[in-house]
């Protein structure tokens, strides 16, 4: 987990604990890692301090002098929205702990633990939370129809932008599903030619035998069948935009046709002698490597320099941590109104998942998911088992080799339990080990909030 990126937004923590030294310690260190810390050292004084301004995180130790953790707790729950808790407690309180998290604890630390699962939690925490901020709020008014705040976004936003502003030709890479229809249909529409058509043209899918008569048109009796003269998809575009899309499935002969099209900036009409100036603007896509392709012989170098005036490159879904939740909130909406039926709410484990994920498909991938989940939901909540099943055994993908081995061993208990729904007895046959020594490493490792 990287503490630095949740600490970067500055997170207000209030810690309550009796203990002065177990005060200075905790602050010390959230602190260290770029957290607003503030202590009080009962819950008379917390519950003061926490009616002067907002607070993300009260971390409270569970056993208290006069009043507990667990009616702080009660407190926040009953009286302070947005704000969560974390309690902290002894071993011989562990069962308190426990119930401390059925009546609304976000999570709990058991004493002694080191910095490293204080921050962890704390981080774990604010990440959970700022999750659920991003699904229950509206996605913001998106640029050019397209959702995204990311920083890569933002810079399609900008090319976008620039591309819109001249005639130039466009190439849009990307992988499959990252919407880059979307991205030249922004091109075209924010442009001074918007007025003009937009015409796609899938180039896998015209046959070469129809290749000249697609793209250029035909005349009358230019071949058996051609009963009336028909224009092409160059003249059809004639003053506005050409949309190529998949130009990397092109064969070399449409390869060629297109580049005198396009340098030339004229056509012939099968069957016509007659040349015809066309000023069409080109916007290709392509989910291939061209420069790769080019190399092999498998694409022409003169038409890719051609093509790639401007190359707005579409990053992945996985790669658009910031997106994925706003993507979510937005089909989720969407495919509810559609059916007329109320939004259902997704776990905290989901939306965690959904982060986690690696999204081949992207972001046509997480849409078509939703509209299965909205459709396919029993209640208005979704949980783990509601998920396809790649998806439920495939949440850890990215996560690299850097990783301790108790952590791995810890998330490994945590997959094999919830696959046998928290029954110990086969948990521990599977993993082959007793259940006394199960439990023992639940305990250690802090995991009865994240096993369902």
């Amino acid at each position: 987990m990287n503490h630095k990126k949740i600490a970067h937004n500055k997170a207000k923590i209030l810690v309550v604990d009796d203990s002065p030294p177990t005060l200075e310690i905790i602050q010390r260190n959230l602190e260290a890692a770029g957290y607003e810390v503030i202590t009080a050292s009962n819950v008379e004084q917390a519950i003061a301090l926490l009616k002067q301004g907002s607070v993300e995180l009260v971390i409270t130790d569970i056993k208290m002098p006069k009043i507990s953790g667990r009616e702080l707790l009660k407190y926040v729950k009953e009286n302070i929205k947005g704000t969560e808790i974390m309690i902290i407690t002894g071993y011989p309180s562990i069962k308190g702990a426990v119930e401390a998290v059925k009546d609304g604890a976000e999570d709990y630390l058991v004493k002694p633990f080191t910095d490293e699962e204080l921050l962890s939690t704390v981080s774990k925490m604010l990440e959970k939370m700022a999750n659920r901020r991003a699904v229950e709020e509206r996605p913001p008014p998106s640029s050019y129809n397209i959702i995204g705040n990311s920083p890569g976004m933002q810079n399609v936003y900008r090319l976008i932008e620039k591309a819109a502003a001249t005639k130039v030709n466009v190439l849009i890479s990307g992988e499959s599903g990252t919407g880059k229809e979307l991205v030249a249909r922004a091109i075209h529409y924010n442009s001074n030619t918007s007025s003009r058509p937009f015409v796609t043209v899938n180039c896998t899918a015209i046959p070469d035998s129809l290749l000249e008569s697609e793209l250029f048109g035909h005349v009358k009796g230019a071949f058996t069948g051609a009963t009336a003269s028909r224009a092409g998809f160059f003249q059809i575009a004639d003053g506005g935009t050409l949309f190529l899309d998949e130009i990397g499935d092109a064969s070399l002969n449409m390869q060629g046709k297109l580049l005198r099209a396009i340098q030339n900036k004229e056509i012939f009409m099968v069957g016509s002698n007659r040349v015809q100036k066309v000023d069409t603007r080109i916007i290709a896509a392509t989910n291939s490597d061209l420069n790769r392709l080019v190399q092999k012989g498998l694409f022409r170098e003169d038409l890719y320099f051609r093509l790639n005036i401007v190359e707005i490159s579409l990053p992945p879904l996985h790669e658009r941590d910031e997106d994925i939740l706003l993507l979510l909130q937005l089909f989720k909406e969407k495919f509810s109104m559609d059916m007329n039926r109320p939004a259902p709410q997704f776990s905290d484990k989901v939306l965690q998942i959904f982060k986690n994920y690696r999204w081949q498909g992207n972001v046509r991938e997480l849409e078509n998911l939703i509209q299965r989940l909205v459709v396919l939901a029993d209640g208005d909540f979704i949980d783990v088992a509601d998920l396809p099943e790649q998806m439920r055994f495939n949440i850890n993908w990215r996560r690299g080799l850097n990783r301790p081995l108790a952590e791995v061993e810890a998330k490994h208990i945590v997959n094999v339990l919830n696959s046998v729904k928290g029954n110990k007895t086969q948990a521990a046959q599977i993993l082959g080990i007793d259940r006394k020594t199960l439990r023992e490493k639940i305990r250690r490792a802090n995991l009865l909030t994240e096993i369902g």
